[in-house]
């Protein structure tokens, strides 16, 4: 097959332990995830979930004992980190149970939504798409995928993230108001879910600006961390 032009390389993840590399689908974000996020944001109660994308070329990629770049964006004053456990899909399928969900489920990651917060603030005042504000180049850092039979209890997971040392977000996976299972059971009813698929599964409270110079690091305790310099 010939194309006009040559496609783009498959966007891909390391895993830790083999060689091989986890080829990305898509991305799904899951909105006010954590309970004090939600209250952050303006928010109270267990309200359904609600999902948004991002471009899988929207991925920073760094790999395990390194620091990766993050560049600052265009467009915005007030770029926001949200660190967040990653669920990477090995089994497509829909209207999965919950019950069901863990077995579609290949490993888990440290990610970031990064945020631009100003753009996603005023697009909300005006009714409409908030994709500016959150689906721009390099929106999604990411780390290592770990294979779930070698990450734990993931569900009960302390996460953390600090930036230049100093504590900004540390609360639990098990916090989540939609866990891992029932995020799953409602995504696969509005998508067909695919391999390949990354899940950003909310960020919890401790939300906040940072500027070039910055180092933000962040984990999710047995899938190691995620380091990265803003430039």
């Amino acid at each position: 097959m010939s194309y006009v032009f040559s496609p783009a390389p498959v966007v891909s993840v390391p895993v830790v332990g083999i060689a091989d590399r986890f080829p990305v689908h898509r991305i799904y974000c899951v909105g006010r995830n954590y309970e004090e996020h939600a209250k952050e944001m303006g928010f109270t109660g267990r309200e359904p979930p609600f999902f948004f994308m991002k471009p899988a070329d929207a991925l920073v990629v760094v790999n395990a004992g390194e620091t990766g770049q993050l560049p600052y964006p265009s467009l915005t004053a007030n770029l926001h980190h949200e660190i967040e456990l990653v669920v990477a899909i090995g089994k497509g399928g829909k209207n999965i149970a919950a019950a069901d969900a863990f077995a579609h489920i290949y490993g888990y990651a440290v990610g970031l939504d990064m945020t631009r917060r100003d753009l996603q603030g005023e697009m909300k005042k005006q009714g409409r798409p908030w994709c500016i504000g959150k689906g721009f180049d390099a929106s999604a850092p990411i780390g290592p995928i770990t294979p779930a039979a070698q990450a734990g209890d993931v569900g009960k997971a302390a996460i953390w993230l600090q930036v230049n040392g100093a504590d900004r977000q540390r609360s639990n996976v098990s916090h989540l108001i939609w866990n891992i299972a029932e995020t799953i059971e409602h995504l696969s009813a509005a998508w067909e879910l695919q391999p390949g698929d990354l899940i950003y599964t909310g960020t919890p409270e401790g939300v906040g600006a940072v500027v070039r110079g910055d180092t933000l690091d962040g984990g999710v305790d047995g899938l190691g961390s995620l380091r990265l310099t803003v430039v």
